[in-house]
């Protein structure tokens, strides 16, 4: 078993041990799959959505009766790219299930049987690269054909779905729906972050998706829970979390999951075994990470055109704001023009700088949005 010497991980799923709460979302989550239904898990970035998702398909009872499947496309820019990730992952998570079942996949996906190869001992290696694709089309209806023949059910699990919407080629929302639709040995978990981009995908009736998942919406893990999930976690290392920490933590992290494991993995740092953790700690954290992130965040602005760069600042050190185009927020911050706030605004969200949550415009980067009102 991996080592584990900071026990706030803030990369990956390493186990429940480490995992905070969540435990009526894991339920929920049970709960459709159980009763058939794909979900839509919908959540500001960095809330968490990802590590749900592995602390679920890690639960012992599924892990004996489904194959899990679980694929970021954040990064994904066309249904070439969708297909060659989603064909790697089920490769690497059938290797460990042995050559039979390994030999179902490849005889079905014919198209890319050409980038797979073996090694001496038959361990098969997936080689596939984008320009190898020649018919996505016929790939992906090879996935799908697998995932319908699969010798045990599949639970596929598809992170920042909304950029589907952004891919450059023509239907592909009413495609995946159709074989999502007819393939019944596969449960879906739709995950994303663009709220308002997911609730349209979902409960917009002129869309492909209307109506064929049950939403989900993940929010901060509450208080209480994570104060008790901290204390127990440092009482391990023999180490001692003050009352306080926590609301200090959650004030500056706005209870972000990221940011708030963030703070805590470098609080426990600080503190030796022995020792307290105490509330005025919390500020000198936060002073190290944004100190050890100022470079990249300075080159991230000095990329930015002038006008962008200055409503970003504006709205950095006005905090999470609801009328950008406002004269009063316009005057304050001494940017030309509601308009050019609005055309500034567009681009900052084109290059996901600032989200906006239900009218209400923020720096993304919580830690990042510190230093910009720090700094200037």
């Amino acid at each position: 078993m991996k080592s584990i010497t900071n026990p706030f991980i803030i990369s990956g799923y390493e186990g429940r041990e480490y995992f905070c709460d969540r435990v009526h979302e894991t339920q929920q989550l049970a709960r459709e799959v159980a009763n058939g239904n794909n979900v839509a898990l919908i959540a500001t970035r960095r809330m968490g959505k990802s590590g749900l998702i592995e602390h679920y398909f890690n639960q012992p009872e599924i892990q004996d009766r489904y194959y899990t499947f679980f694929i970021d496309i954040y990064d994904s820019a066309s249904i070439k790219e969708f297909v060659q990730k989603l064909s790697r992952e089920i490769l690497q998570r059938l290797r460990p299930h042995g050559a039979l079942v390994m030999q179902r996949f490849w005889e079905v996906m014919r198209s890319l049987q050409p980038g797979i190869s073996f090694s001496p001992t038959g361990e098969p290696s997936f080689n596939v690269q984008i320009g190898d694709i020649q018919a996505e089309d016929v790939t992906l209806e090879e996935i799908f054909r697998y995932l319908e023949q699969a010798d045990k059910p599949c639970l596929v699990a598809i992170d920042e779905f909304q950029q589907i919407a952004n891919f450059p080629e023509q239907n592909v929302e009413a495609k995946l729906r159709t074989y999502v639709q007819h393939c019944h040995n596969a449960q879906f978990i739709f995950s994303g972050s663009q709220r308002h981009t997911m609730s349209a995908m979902f409960t917009n009736a002129s869309r492909p998706f209307y109506q064929s998942v049950s939403l989900m919406h993940l929010d901060s893990i509450d208080r209480t829970a994570y104060n008790e999930f901290a204390k127990a976690l440092f009482a391990k290392g023999g180490k001692t979390l003050a009352d306080g920490v926590t609301d200090q933590v959650y004030q500056i992290s706005h209870g972000v999951t990221w940011y708030t494991q963030k703070l805590f993995n470098t609080l426990y740092a600080d503190t030796n075994a022995g020792e307290i953790c105490v509330p005025e700690q919390v500020q000198q954290a936060l002073d190290y990470i944004i100190k050890t992130q100022a470079y990249s965040y300075e080159e991230i602005l000095f990329r930015l055109p002038a006008k962008q760069k200055m409503v970003l600042v504006a709205l950095a050190k006005n905090g999470p704001t609801q009328s950008i185009t406002a004269g009063a927020f316009v005057r304050k911050y001494s940017l030309l023009s509601a308009s050019t706030v609005q055309a500034a605004m567009k681009g900052l969200m084109e290059k996901d700088f600032v989200t906006c949550e239900q009218g209400i415009y923020a720096v993304y980067d919580i830690f990042m949005a510190y230093w910009l009102k720090k700094e200037h």
